[in-house]
């Protein structure tokens, strides 16, 4: 039995989310929230650090995206293979899953959490090196994604499930510069794709979550 333990307006969740729909993974998603109160219970009980996606497959529990993302591959291999066979080119994927896990995903929360803060507890000095942060990374992405389809190469992989929510609500946060032509025609192309336009679909009830509104473009 594969469950996973998620909500549908995290990056994060919709990460693994995309995983699971590339290759119709079947999983009962135990969506976090008042629907089902025993979802978060379990999710602190199976780890103490209480963050989201959590994937309990077999009665193990296994945390952190891209180690979910992994074992799927390992256990649950389907026509999309997210780690290729050859260690070149592997490190190449790992390499941009955390440029976009660290330097555009986190970046982009920075001033989503600000937002949500009391106003005496606000970093604007903070918010401000987030967004240089992120025009830092759209450029290297940008030269990084010349000739290329997807994020490492020609075959959608681990880095694509991270850049498809990363991109998304960055591009929201602090608007791709319409000088970086092939970070924005990667981004369309992400938002194409139907396991990840399914994610956002899934999202959109719960746009008004989003602090610094939710555009319509989307």
């Amino acid at each position: 039995m594969t469950e996973l333990f998620a909500h549908p307006f995290s990056a994060y969740c919709q990460k693994v989310l995309v995983a699971l729909y590339e290759n119709d993974t079947p999983f009962t998603y135990r969506m976090l929230g008042p629907d089902d109160p025993g979802a978060t219970e379990t999710l602190h009980r199976l780890w103490p650090f209480k963050r989201f996606p959590l994937l309990v497959d077999d009665g193990k529990a296994i945390p952190e995206a891209s180690i979910i993302i992994e074992h799927l591959d390992v256990t649950r291999p389907g026509g999309t293979r997210f780690l290729p066979d050859d260690p070149g080119e592997a490190q190449e994927v790992r390499l941009l899953d955390r440029v976009f896990d660290n330097d555009v995903m986190t970046q982009m929360q920075k001033p989503v959490f600000d937002a949500l803060r009391p106003e005496a507890d606000r970093d604007p000095f903070g918010v401000v090196q987030a967004l240089a942060h992120l025009d830092i990374a759209y450029r290297w992405l940008d030269t990084r994604l010349e000739g290329r389809t997807w994020a490492a190469g020609e075959r959608f992989s681990l880095a694509d499930c991270a850049a498809a929510p990363s991109l998304f609500y960055a591009d929201w946060v602090h608007p791709i510069d319409p000088g970086f032509s092939n970070l924005r025609a990667y981004r369309a192309r992400l938002l194409a794709r139907p396991s990840f336009a399914r994610a956002v679909d899934e999202a959109r009830p719960f746009r008004s979550y989003f602090p610094l509104g939710a555009p319509d473009r989307d």
